[in-house]
């Protein structure tokens, strides 16, 4: 980065009995993160240390008391030590109301942070919905409490995997459901906000697909009406509006001309349909983005794996991407 000062970024451990605590001590051995950025974890200091321990790994800790104490130093772990858990009681791979109580205490601190500018982009180890209703939130999950602390009606979830830009008409919703909700209007409204979104992180005139639903794109009404009912209407009215919309495009080819870039984006109609094509294209390289917030977060792709917490066996590529991904929309001009 030359002399460009680096971003402070912040790191969320996620829900202390998950893969979090594991994910980002070994994230942050890598040399490369610290000539990118300034990394400070928001979590549980004697669980990190603890962590290193058990992975028998040789690191120096520092306890920041304010962001303006952190360092520019490479292979030490500098954290804001919320003291909010009970390391010697924590069962790891169960979901509990303490650790979902700790899990959205880091996020909330982590907002604080980014709303007063302190940091320059926020990352997300992963939380664990179960844990955190048992802590008696009433979100589902990290990007329904993010909006909620920011004040922010819908963001936007994109994953991104090797320059791949994938956005979601739905996210959380039964396939059945999903399919009701492929509206006109939806659609429009949807891909207006991620052209917007597209044009804040440094892409001026973005040429977006619309996937289809039906295989084929339903060959002209053969296989499914929604296509000529809903879909292309959609493409046609944003075409009015002077959006770059290609659409409907067969989602068994979509995703792969994304990765080959020739759209800047691609709005999947339902989750599993975005998430499969990103999974299958790098399972542990995919970072999820959320746009429209007051900052920028990413976060991996994946949860808690309860079931190799503590076991010194997580894979923190995807970690590692999260934070490279989030220096690069908060310091190239065009992501």
């Amino acid at each position: 980065m030359g002399n460009k000062r680096k971003p402070i970024i912040t790191i969320t451990i996620g829900d202390p009995a998950g893969i979090g605590p594991e994910i980002v001590v070994k994230s942050l051995l890598m040399p490369e993160i610290y000539n990118i950025c300034k990394p400070v974890v928001i979590g549980e200091l004697t669980l990190l240390e603890k962590t290193a321990k058990q992975l028998k790994i040789s690191i120096d800790f520092k306890t920041l008391k304010s962001l303006r104490d952190v360092e520019d130093k490479e292979s030490m772990i500098q954290v804001i030590d919320l003291q909010n858990i009970d390391v010697e009681r924590l069962q790891m791979g169960k979901a509990s109301a303490e650790a979902g109580r700790a899990s959205i205490e880091y996020i909330e601190r982590a907002v604080e942070y980014a709303l007063e500018g302190e940091i320059d982009a926020l990352v997300t180890a992963p939380i664990n919905k179960k844990a955190i209703r048992l802590a008696g939130s009433e979100h589902i999950g990290h990007t329904e409490m993010l909006a909620a602390l920011c004040g922010v009606k819908e963001p936007l979830t994109m994953f991104w995997v090797r320059r791949a830009r994938i956005f979601f008409l739905t996210r959380h919703l039964s396939l059945i459901e999903a399919v009701k909700a492929v509206k006109k209007d939806r659609i429009v409204e949807a891909t207006v906000k991620i052209a917007e979104a597209l044009r804040q992180i440094g892409i001026e005139k973005p040429e977006i697909a619309i996937a289809a639903l039906n295989p084929h794109a339903s060959d002209e009404g053969l296989i499914g009406k929604e296509e000529k009912k809903e879909i292309i209407p959609a493409v046609k009215e944003l075409r009015r509006r002077s959006l770059r919309v290609t659409g409907p495009v067969p989602a068994d080819a979509v995703f792969h001309q994304a990765l080959e870039e020739k759209y800047d984006a691609v709005l999947s109609l339902y989750h599993d349909q975005g998430h499969i094509a990103a999974k299958t294209a790098s399972f542990h390289g995919t970072v999820s983005v959320t746009l429209g917030l007051p900052f920028i977060r990413t976060s991996v792709d994946h949860g808690t794996a309860y079931d190799i917490a503590g076991k010194g066996v997580a894979n923190a590529e995807s970690l590692v991407e999260a934070i490279k991904v989030a220096v690069e929309l908060v310091t190239s001009p065009k992501a």
